[in-house]
């Protein structure tokens, strides 16, 4: 006999919606048989048996939230019982909430990297962490943790040992203010009379997004860095591309280019292609840029991979293709997990300027506002160009304003003079 629990589908999964059993009690599984539907913050996976069993109870019911993970929701018997079904990836429902995701691709065993239980309580730990609290008796829940979102690793275990704290019994370890929960008044507190308003519940997607992004924009250390661009050129150049293209039934967007400019300017400008760890500065070896796309309940950013490697015909093909599945809801996890940098245009709804937040672990994120007929002076004379302001918010752990003012500045030469592209 033997517990199938909650698996963890990606590793920053926390909880998620038992959406759908496809057993019973008292059904015979194999390995390979799909035996649930898990809803995580990021898309709905199907879970597999890796072994073969008897279904001897369902623990948690079809429908359910918040299930943390390592919770049992399922009990085996038999010899083939097994504790770890594998999860497999599976398209999102079109019925069902959209979930976006940034995190790296969900892996395929036990969720090694679970959060730890200690004293009923849940703590985020590293595995090795968690087996050195057990060796030397720490209370993990004593501990701060200095990985990332506050997990507690090695080293503060380390560093408990050291210094005498994290033994039962002893005072917790000391936290700021900024780390303890904000205190939200009820909007009747506020003095919006009840009834005056509608309540549309916070699906898994809403929920993610609050919680990063509140994180991000708190710990992150941020900076914007904005320009005006000149793109009679690049429209120019665009006009031409698509003239050639369009026996392939291919259109290339302004987007495409700056998808594809802002990946050649990070191999101009490496330093600016990086994320912050707590173990040292991660340099990427490719340009994985991730762009931002709306959809019903919030957004999800699609992955082009290796931008810097591929034509404007193939980035068009990918751009569209990835956009209209990602709005269908029908991207895989890999397709949206990861990415080194990103861009958010909200030029097609007339935003002329704004600063997007930083999407960790990313170091920076593209805002691209709408280009626009405006007066400008060359050679001392008034002129009429159009004209697109960015703005590169940087993550200053990892891209210092230096830095920041060198990346724009490629990034800037590549889209006023496209033919730079090609060298």
């Amino acid at each position: 006999m033997t517990d199938i629990l909650m698996p963890a589908l990606s590793p920053t999964m926390e909880e998620g919606i038992l959406a759908k059993w496809h057993v019973k009690v008292g059904d015979t599984v194999s390995a390979g048989d799909v035996i649930a539907e898990i809803e995580t913050d990021k898309a709905t996976m199907e879970v597999e048996a890796v072994d073969e069993g008897v279904v001897e109870a369902i623990l948690i019911e079809a429908g359910t939230e918040g299930v943390k993970v390592n919770t049992p929701i399922a009990r085996l018997a038999g010899e083939g019982g097994s504790a770890a079904p594998a999860p497999k990836a599976e398209a999102p429902k079109a019925a069902e909430a959209p979930k976006p995701a940034v995190a790296p691709a969900p892996v395929a065993a036990a969720p090694v990297a679970a959060p730890a239980v200690s004293g009923g309580a849940r703590v985020a730990a590293s595995p090795l962490a968690r087996r050195l609290a057990e060796i030397n008796k720490l209370d993990l829940k004593l501990l701060k943790g200095t990985g990332p979102h506050g997990r507690i690793i090695k080293r503060d275990i380390e560093a408990a040992l050291a210094s005498g704290t994290g033994k039962a019994g002893s005072a917790p370890a000391a936290t700021t203010a900024a780390a303890e929960p904000r205190k939200v008044q009820s909007l009747e507190q506020m003095g919006i009379a009840p009834g005056s308003y509608d309540l549309v519940p916070l699906n898994n997607m809403r929920k993610v997004i609050a919680r990063r992004l509140t994180e991000s924009f708190r710990d992150i250390p941020h900076f914007p860095l904005t320009v005006d661009i000149e793109l009679d050129n690049l429209l120019a150049a665009r006009t031409k591309i698509n003239t050639a293209l369009e026996s392939q039934g291919i259109k290339v967007s302004v987007n495409d280019i700056v998808i594809k400019a802002v990946a050649l300017a990070l191999k101009q400008v490496p330093e600016a292609n990086a994320s912050f760890t707590p173990e040292g500065i991660a340099m990427h070896h490719n340009a994985d840029i991730a762009m931002a796309v709306a959809i019903d309940g919030g957004l999800i950013t699609p992955i082009i991979r290796k931008a810097e490697t591929k034509s404007l015909a193939q980035i068009a093909k990918e751009t569209k293709d990835l956009a209209a599945r990602a709005r269908d809801m029908k991207l895989k996890p890999e397709e949206f997990q990861g990415g080194t940098f990103s861009v958010s245009n909200l030029g097609m709804f007339g935003i002329k300027q704004f600063a997007s937040i930083i999407n960790e672990p990313q170091g920076c994120i593209l805002s691209v506002g709408a280009g626009e007929q405006r007066p400008v002076v060359k050679n001392g004379q008034l002129a009429v160009a159009t004209v697109m302001t960015v703005t590169l918010t940087c993550d200053h752990r990892v891209v210092d304003g230096s830095v920041g003012a060198k990346y724009i500045t490629a990034l800037k030469g590549l889209l006023e003079d496209p033919i730079k592209m090609l060298a």
